[in-house]
């Protein structure tokens, strides 16, 4: 089976909204994408940059995107990289 060195992913956070309480939504999204992303490349471990949680984070814990669009790069074998691929002004 062949790894992808690097790509993009457009993940849907719909599920995080469907279970347990608002005040988990955005752990629960970070927990999401991490495991969406070790299933999709067979990864050992993904390191996701901090960019992401701010993303998540931008309109309060209870209210996470319902999409967020991940660039990832392969690091080393079975370990990859994620950042976000759109740009992001801060306030």
């Amino acid at each position: 089976m062949s790894e992808k060195g690097e790509g993009i992913y457009i993940i849907p956070l719909r599920r995080v909204y469907w279970a347990g309480s608002r005040r988990d939504r955005g752990r629960r999204a970070i927990k999401f994408i991490r495991r969406f992303l070790e299933r999709h490349l067979h990864a050992r471990k993904v390191l996701l940059d901090p960019l992401i949680n701010m993303y998540i984070h931008r309109f309060r814990i209870e209210k996470p995107p319902r999409y967020i669009a991940v660039r990832f790069m392969r690091i080393d074998e079975g370990v990859y990289k994620a950042m976000l691929a759109i740009p992001i002004r801060k306030r």
